[in-house]
């Protein structure tokens, strides 16, 4: 019934189109109403709104709302007729639109001054300072060796840490059957090529290039296929050092690294030199100081001796000195190899190396 008469009475159906409207508009009159009331809506609840508002005006002022739907049956009404139907869209399209408008500028303007409420920046307030990085444990004691060094007089090399054959073991006095050079023991390249064992090469490199007499020493990582574990790790850095001049003895040695522990750990340090062996040093010592905790009464850190172990030393062994251009009845020389890792873990209390290449910033922010 209702819907025959709206085909008979096109007023009818622009009348229905309006009252659909003001039915579904009539929760959002207070909006357009109230400015209050819009502002008393919460950031989430005024964005719901908003996009409510957006669907309303699709379903009343879209392409297929009864309104379109009216607009074109303007030209099938009566010429009588035609120019109040006409109008009567019209009025009624106009009246939709800016009640419609005019809720969504007030939603629009609550939202764009709670967003900027929200992001609002207190200029007077104090800046957050930037966290201010440092130096990793390693590079502090790497430096304070260096530092202690060329105040005695020595030059800092640095050399490849991929070597030959003939640089990471013939240069060094290491025969060919030598159990260094099996693959268990050293990390090899696929073109033969090995990772340094031990910053020793740089001394070659040195010597090769500089000639003697020459005092150096060489920082920088070396690589082993050790298990890692508290006390050893694949990777690791050490610092070794390399006097070659007339006359030098083991005096000479002794003297340079009692100094430098001295300097190190403190002038009541005492160092002790006991025998070994190295195939690049004849004769050949490892080097032990008192221990800078107890004194050498004995302790947790030197495992109750008094003693902790560092390093190995020894005179070059001449054939060394005769692979590398200098010549051993003109020229003699010591040399000496310490890991820094394992004195950083003396010197900072750690009882495992591991954490110095774990990068974590929990332990690492604890030598700022």
């Amino acid at each position: 019934m209702v819907e025959g008469q709206s085909q008979q009475d096109p007023r009818l159906q622009v009348e229905a189109a309006r009252e659909a409207f003001e039915q579904e508009f009539e929760r959002f009159a207070n909006l357009m109403e109230d400015a209050s009331a819009s502002q008393a809506l919460d950031l989430p609840g005024a964005e719901a709104q908003q996009r409510a508002l957006s669907e309303l005006r699709t379903r009343h002022l879209g392409k297929k709302s009864a309104l379109a739907a009216s607009k074109k049956m303007i030209g099938r009404v009566s010429p009588d007729e035609r120019a109040g139907f006409g109008q009567l869209v019209q009025q009624i399209e106009s009246d939709i639109t800016a009640r419609i408008e005019q809720t969504e500028q007030s939603l629009r303007t609550h939202v764009e001054s709670v967003r900027t409420a929200r992001e609002a920046i207190d200029v007077t307030l104090p800046g957050r300072r930037p966290r201010r990085g440092h130096l990793h444990p390693i590079t502090i004691v790497r430096q304070r060796i260096e530092d202690i060094f060329v105040s005695l007089g020595y030059a800092i090399e640095d050399g490849r840490e991929i070597e030959t054959d003939y640089y990471n073991f013939d240069a060094l006095n290491i025969p060919e059957n030598h159990p260094a050079r099996g693959s268990q023991d050293t990390f090899y390249t696929t073109d033969g090529h090995a990772l340094r064992s031990q910053t020793s090469t740089v001394q070659i490199h040195a010597m090769q290039r500089r000639g003697a007499p020459l005092r150096i020493i060489a920082p920088g990582r070396v690589f082993r296929r050790d298990t890692p574990d508290p006390t050893h790790n694949p990777m690791f850095f050490q610092v070794e050092g390399l006097c070659v001049d007339r006359g030098i003895s083991m005096a000479h040695l002794k003297g340079t690294v009692a100094e430098f522990l001295r300097r190190m750990f403190g002038e009541q340090t005492v160092t002790r030199f006991r025998p070994s062996y190295f195939p690049f040093t004849e004769p050949s010592a490892e080097f032990d100081f008192s221990c800078f905790k107890c004194g050498g009464a004995g302790c947790r850190i030197c495992k109750n001796s008094g003693w902790i172990e560092l390093g190995g030393s020894g005179m070059v062994h001449p054939n060394v000195l005769r692979g590398a251009g200098v010549d051993p009845e003109e020229f003699s020389g010591f040399a000496f190899g310490l890991g820094i890792d394992r004195m950083c873990a003396l010197m900072y209390g750690l009882d495992d190396i591991r954490l110095l290449f774990e990068n974590d910033v929990r332990f690492l922010g604890q030598f700022d």
